[in-house]
């Protein structure tokens, strides 16, 4: 190598070295500190049988009547699945914003009607892209497996392990004012008339594993790739999805949605990086004005832990 070149290197690693020195150790602190957090809201979900869909058509609470209007999730199926543990908590914009920040990502930034539901404590509004990218960072932090959870562990934990439970709430309803934002309360956070669309975590009671607002505060990623009629042939032990296809599963929606959208058993779809066309509209059209070029406001995730109790 000639002089020059070796001289050159000196300095660009001395000039990386400084730069690193100045950032890293606030930001290390900030990046341990997260994951002691992560690791500390992790729950414990022993695993079991239960059946998986619309119960509402075997429930005598619901008039053995379906709880939902789709076709997607009407075929009643038993599903096995093995213990993990899922975060009791979605994921902040503070979280994120630690991520990002430690891998040299720009900020997510909300533009436009939603830029008022952005604050450090409510969930974070990203792609289900940037949502994998997260988990995978924190596996690769912590040396465990941490995951996006498949749609069956995801509706395993929101229903009290696999109860009959149409909400996620502390007695599996949904009582507005007790374990719900009441009207009142969802008033005082509208901005110039509009309805919220999320709120702060762990702002209501959690369920009675510890899991707080599955389904009730956002639409929820899941790792599966969707599938319309994947129930119909789904494998009895931890499914983890169709191998293919071009949407991601959502699951829940929020305060502001009806409260068939807050349903345990609720399915919804979306592309991995919230791209849409017409028919997307159609299909969703509650996604519809998500674009792959502005951070959405409405779907989030939480992590979990593919691991036995240790």
């Amino acid at each position: 190598m000639k002089p020059w070149s070796i001289l050159a290197a000196i300095i660009s690693l001395s000039l990386t070295a400084c730069g690193q020195s100045n950032a890293d150790p606030e930001n290390q602190q900030a990046v341990d500190a997260l994951i002691n957090k992560t690791k500390e809201n992790l729950v414990y979900v022993k695993g079991g049988s239960f059946q998986m869909g619309d119960f509402g058509q075997v429930d005598s609470k619901a008039g053995k009547l379906p709880y939902t209007y789709g076709e997607d999730n009407k075929h009643l199926h038993e599903v096995t699945l093995d213990g993990y543990y899922m975060a009791s908590r979605q994921v902040s914009y503070s979280d994120f914003g630690v991520y990002t920040k430690s891998t040299g990502q720009p900020d997510v930034s909300i533009e436009g009607f939603g830029a008022r539901f952005q604050s450090p404590n409510v969930p974070v509004g990203v792609s289900w892209n940037q949502a994998h990218d997260y988990c995978q960072w924190m596996a690769e932090k912590t040396g465990r497996p941490y995951a996006l959870p498949t749609e069956a562990q995801w509706e395993y934990a929101a229903r009290n392990r696999g109860e009959f439970w149409p909400y996620a709430t502390d007695d599996g309803t949904l009582e507005r004012g007790k374990n719900a934002p009441s009207k009142a309360e969802i008033r005082k956070t509208t901005v110039d008339g509009a309805a919220p669309k999320v709120f702060e975590i762990a702002s209501i009671p959690a369920n009675p594993l510890g899991i707080y607002q599955m389904g009730l505060n956002g639409f929820e990623w899941v790792n599966d790739w969707y599938g319309k009629d994947y129930y119909e042939h789904s494998p009895e032990k931890n499914p983890m999805g169709p191998e293919e296809g071009t949407e991601k599963v959502l699951r829940g929606g929020g305060f502001s949605a009806s409260d068939q959208g807050m349903l345990t058993v609720y399915r919804s779809k979306a592309k991995p990086d919230l791209t849409r066309d017409a028919s997307d509209a159609i299909d969703n059209p509650r996604l519809g004005e998500m674009l792959s070029t502005r951070a959405p406001f409405e779907t989030t995730f939480r992590c979990m832990v593919n691991e036995l109790v240790r």
